[in-house]
């Protein structure tokens, strides 16, 4: 009695439900391990699965495609079955294994039988990733639509200000959430650990947003008894899709030409729906088909985590004193968010108008402009990096030809007393195979950045596992570094296209739907997400092309040709008030109604006065429902 009492008076002095302390620690410790564990993936691919640049490229945008994607099955679940609060229960469950999994994945000595520093059975830890990536894909997404909603379902209707307090709380934990684990999670990969070896340590890096996941879940649940949970009412999607549905094949059974033509191809779905329905899905459809060529701006912008972050692995992060991993460089992003929202709000946007009428969708198309600006600068960064990379080239001393190579580069055959052509590698440790046609042996070498390498490999090497002292190496050129300070300007274009694109479609897209469509509109907007994403994949392993930096700037022209088709589009699109449309079917409906009330009571007097007459339709079932329902 005593601790109700205590917590109705913190409710009393603070106006705000005190489950919504549960509910917002909860979204701080999902984002956190969600960011965290995903600032570190493509580098997990590429140094502990071995992957080449590509293949962690087109896994890593399969993985976030996936993340955007399963929110509308999040949505559907826990509008039209389980509720919100179960859908968050199990999902998150779901979401913590997967995190666990990817946790363990990372694990090199549980395969190292060796003790080499380098698992045998990669297939495992290959496994082991794919079903964590499934299934943090399907709890993250799954619970995305859920939490915000059930954290607004705690206020009632005289609460609006602390609903609006608590949403912009709620969003102030994601980025913070996401701010630290980008800072953190690379720190903890970098460290060394093991239990027979010490390598870069990525189960721990995984292990922590694992740990908040299971914390985030069980603060959920404590605050189970306190939570008002809404019973499911159905998804406006599913309901959606039913009357589009039937307005196309209502469309197509009466295609002939006997039949009257209407003005939109939706209002053949008026002999089963009503009118008003009719007129919010046309206004949503109106929205969703400036929708089409939004993908190829997500699909230059999730390329931060992926390309960008490769990038890095190839350039200096030496600021003094700080050194600045690759996977930190992500950072930026949120850090010139916080930067560059109030800016454009308070000093950007006012003074472009004052010149010219700065509409939301011109707007975005500057953002996306923005976005290919970004990409030319990577591109020319990828330049500078491809003129500082190491070179090195192996010379045989031997009486036999030898065979060189590593995992990424080989270097060929070379005959006894020659030497090979240069071979570019890149930064970090490199291990290099070195084979005759009956023995072989490894030899390892940590490069830094830049420089050219000439390895002598002497006459009286024993090929066996020995090796790797007796081999010499020289450096023949002194590093000439890229430094990671030359990311920092695609990083502000990109995150100015961001502001200006991505906050200012959402804020579009729902100025231009009915209140009951906004759920339609998210979904259709994290589809342009998942889409972006898949485009990259498409690229990276259709198109292989050879220079990164030509990839760059083939993304970079995409997106301005998409640019040129947008700004079209949006030249003609007329802006509406769903609001006043609304009101017009609603008067409508209320003239109706009346005009039905005096029918009927004409209808009524002709009964009493012809009893003994009768009355046949000759008509189609479809159209005898219709007239039972308008009556």
């Amino acid at each position: 009695q005593l601790d109700k009492n205590i917590i109705d008076l913190i409710i009393k002095v603070l106006g705000y439900p005190i489950s919504i302390f549960f509910i917002v620690v909860n979204e701080f410790c999902e984002r956190f391990s969600y960011y965290g564990m995903r600032a570190v993936l493509v580098l997990y691919f590429k140094y502990f699965l071995r992957w080449d640049n590509d293949l962690a490229t087109s896994i890593y945008h399969t993985f976030v495609a996936l993340c955007y994607l399963t929110p509308i099955l999040g949505a559907i679940i826990a509008d039209s079955w389980l509720g919100k609060f179960k859908t968050i229960i199990y999902l998150s469950i779901v979401y913590a294994i997967g995190q666990v999994t990817m946790a363990v994945s990372a694990i090199h000595d549980i395969t190292d039988k060796d003790r080499d520093g380098t698992p045998d059975n990669m297939t495992f830890h290959v496994a082991m990733s794919m079903v964590g990536l499934f299934l943090i894909a399907l709890g993250t997404g799954g619970i995305k639509p859920c939490v915000s909603a059930f954290g607004g379902d705690q206020f009632s209707e005289h609460q609006e200000k602390q609903r609006r307090t608590f949403f912009s709380v709620f969003y102030l934990c994601i980025n913070g959430g996401s701010l630290l684990s980008t800072i953190i999670t690379p720190i903890l990969r970098a460290q060394e650990c093991g239990i027979y070896t010490q390598e870069k340590c990525y189960s721990l890096a995984f292990g922590v947003p694992a740990a908040l996941m299971v914390v985030a879940l069980v603060v959920f649940i404590v605050g189970s008894g306190m939570y008002y949970k809404a019973e499911p009412q159905g998804n406006i999607m599913l309901d959606v899709c039913k009357c589009i549905g039937f307005a196309i094949s209502n469309r197509v059974r009466h295609r002939g030409k006997q039949y009257p033509k209407r003005k939109h191809w939706m209002d053949w779905a008026e002999d089963r729906y009503d009118k008003l329905l009719i007129a919010q899905i046309k206004m949503v459809l109106k929205v969703l088909f400036l929708y089409i060529p939004l993908p190829m701006f997500w699909t230059l912008f999730d390329q931060k985590g992926s390309r960008w972050t490769l990038q890095a692995t190839t350039m200096d992060g030496n600021f003094g004193a700080l050194v600045i991993q690759p996977d930190q460089m992500q950072t930026v992003n949120p850090i010139l968010i916080l930067t560059l929202v109030p800016i454009m709000d308070s000093l950007i946007y006012p003074l472009i108008q004052k010149c010219v009428n700065f509409t939301p969708l011109r707007r975005m198309t500057v953002g996306m402009l923005m976005a290919a600006i970004a990409f030319v600068c990577a591109g020319l960064v990828q330049i500078e990096i491809d003129v500082s990379r190491k070179k090195l080239l192996f010379v045989n001393g031997m009486g036999m030809a030898l065979n060189v190579s590593t995992p990424g580069v080989y270097v060929g055959l070379i005959d006894s007393s020659y030497y090979s052509n240069y071979s570019l590698v890149n930064n970090g440790k490199i291990i290099f195979t070195i084979w005759s046609d009956t023995q072989a042996c490894n030899y390892s070498r940590e490069f830094g950045f830049g420089s050219s390498y000439t390895f002598y490999i002497p006459g009286n090497l024993v090929v066996g596992p020995n090796c790797q002292n007796d081999i010499t190496a020289t450096e023949d050129i002194k590093p000439n570094t890229a430094h990671m300070a030359l990311q920092i300007p695609q990083y502000f274009f990109i995150t100015a296209g961001e502001v200006m694109f991505s906050v200012t479609g959402l804020e579009f897209s729902y100025s231009q739907a009915p209140n009951n469509m906004k759920a339609v509109l998210q979904a259709g907007w994290l589809l342009t997400v998942a889409i972006g994403n898949f485009i990259v994949l498409i690229v990276a392993e259709v198109a292989k092309i050879p220079e990164q930096w030509a990839e760059y700037i083939l993304f970079a022209s995409l997106l301005i040709v998409v640019c040129v088709i947008f700004s079209i589009m949006a030249h003609f699109y007329t802006y509406i008030n769903p609001a006043e449309i609304e009101a017009q079917f609603m008067k409508k409906g209320d003239d109706n109604d009346e005009d039905d009330k005096k029918q009927l009571q004409k209808g009524m007097e002709m009964v009493k006065r012809n009893s003994t007459g009768s009355h046949s339709y000759d008509g189609d079932d479809d159209d005898d429902e219709r007239k039972k329902t308008k009556m």
